[in-house]
């Protein structure tokens, strides 16, 4: 259901009593990153959501282009991954508070297993889940993690992990753009009240040359990428597209002066053809 009226400033509500902000900016590895963009998005633009992972290689240099920012750390929704290298009770709480320093942060708004995968020679991917959960459980209770969730996990994934834990995820983070609309997978996070979040919103540019896409843009005037992330939006999905330039950073964000009309919905919807433009979890046990 679409968030009304939508605003740059909009918010979901999390199952733990956080606001999570609906538009934010990702990072990402192979030179997604540019410190100078971090600072504008912030200082120009109103960006409040940042999302980034361990796996991404940037925390530290992300850490300084937020301090320059000369925001104040409240002021941000700072989310965070743990990469499945480091899945495990002990493991996991380590590699949290190292991000933590390596941010110069005392605390993630958000903090995720990145992945439902595991490299643990001679256990199963579900243990190491439930082991590497409960590690996220203390975190949020500690407060280092204001809340907690999962990425690229399925229905199966979140079942088990229900049956095995205490807290259910707050977020589950996973592909979505207008071929990859998992409706099964966003049925069941509403159901159990997890928050699902979007990202490669523009499908890590396929998108830009459909032809649906671009004939909605011609007739609202606004790029093939404005018309993917309002799409998203409008659809009620957090959302964290990507981007190092600036101009793009500021198209990306001006989604919120215009509204899809249900023909435009419909016709974006018509669009999913199941294609992954990451790495297909579904197989994952």
């Amino acid at each position: 259901m679409a968030l009304s009226p939508l605003t740059s400033s909009s918010t979901v509500p999390l199952s733990c009593g956080l606001q999570i902000p609906i538009c934010g900016l990702g990072t990402s590895h192979d030179g997604g990153f540019s410190h100078d963009a971090i600072v504008y998005a912030l200082t120009e633009c109103g960006v409040r959501h940042i999302d980034t992972a361990k796996y991404y290689g940037c925390e530290e240099e992300l850490g300084k282009a937020i301090e320059e920012s000369g925001l104040a750390r409240s002021d941000l929704w700072l989310t965070n991954k743990l990469w499945l290298e480091d899945h495990g009770y002990k493991a996991a709480k380590k590699a949290c508070l190292d991000s933590c320093s390596q941010m110069g942060v005392k605390y993630f708004d958000l903090y995720l297993m990145h992945w439902p995968g595991s490299r643990t020679p001679g256990r199963s991917n579900r243990e190491m889940r439930a082991e590497t959960w409960r590690a996220l459980e203390e975190l949020h209770e500690e407060g280092v993690c204001r809340a907690i969730g999962v990425s690229n996990f399925m229905v199966h994934h979140l079942e088990q992990l229900k049956e095995d834990c205490s807290v259910i995820p707050h977020v589950n983070q996973v592909e979505y753009h207008p071929f990859q609309q998992p409706s099964h997978l966003m049925e069941y996070c509403q159901q159990e009240g997890i928050v699902f979040e979007g990202y490669s919103p523009l499908a890590k540019g396929q998108a830009l040359n459909n032809p649906t896409v671009l004939h909605i843009a011609a007739k609202h005037r606004r790029t093939a990428a404005q018309i993917c992330i309002r799409w998203s939006i409008q659809n009620g999905i957090v959302t964290i597209p990507k981007s190092t330039k600036k101009e793009r950073i500021q198209e990306n964000l001006k989604v919120f002066d215009f509204q899809l009309e249900d023909e435009d919905m419909a016709m974006l919807r018509g669009l999913h053809d199941g294609r992954h433009v990451t790495w297909d979890p579904t197989n994952v046990e």
